[in-house]
């Protein structure tokens, strides 16, 4: 007797998030023992299992050469970042003029808008202040416009970083429907296309 489609997708998803929290169990005990590993099984299926959880609908696949990229410019804002707040912090009689940011994202897509606002949250000097899901909007608190090159160059900055997470790990069709391209555009970081009227 076979599985109903549907029930098999439930646990397959089921089954990738017990693995996943699972390791994450393992990671943080520091050591892969047996009690370690039998604990975070039970606990990954209570929660996976016991704990009612929104689907989170994902139609891409992960695209190694942009997630590259994506981890790559991630890693370098967070070294430039942590040096511009450490720089911030240090310098004497220097107030930073802080501002709230609206974005306006392109992609409709809670998945893709809670990503984005991690790896903005995750770089010093950028904090989400409120995430607007049926608008697709980022409210994002700059510590030091200054450092930051302005409010528009922070806003490009989360457009950029969201064109990049797009590249890596959306479907063709949810690319176009962001106006975006597999590949950036020369001279443009974020690949905007311009909308001709």
């Amino acid at each position: 007797m076979s599985l109903h489609p549907r029930r098999r997708s439930v646990l397959r998803s089921h089954g990738v998030t017990v693995v996943w929290l699972t390791a994450v169990w393992v990671l943080l005990w520091g050591d892969v023992t047996w009690g370690n590993l039998v604990n975070g099984v039970l606990l990954a299926v209570l929660v996976a299992f016991g704990l009612r959880m929104t689907p989170v609908d994902f139609h891409g696949r992960v695209h190694p050469g942009a997630l590259a990229v994506l981890l790559g410019t991630f890693v370098v804002d967070l070294v430039r970042a942590s040096f511009e707040v450490s720089m911030v912090a240090l310098r004497p009689r220097h107030t930073p003029r802080g501002a709230v940011v609206c974005v306006q994202l392109r992609s409709h897509s809670d998945l893709y808008l809670t990503l984005t606002a991690e790896l903005v949250s995750l770089v010093p000097g950028s904090l989400i202040v409120e995430a607007h899901r049926l608008t697709g909007r980022l409210y994002v608190h700059v510590l030091d416009v200054e450092t930051s090159g302005g409010i528009e160059a922070a806003r490009q900055h989360v457009l950029d970083q969201e064109a990049r997470l797009l590249r890596a790990l959306a479907s063709d069709a949810e690319l176009e429907d962001a106006g975006l391209r597999r590949r950036p555009e020369r001279g443009r970081p974020g690949g905007r296309l311009e909308v001709q009227r």
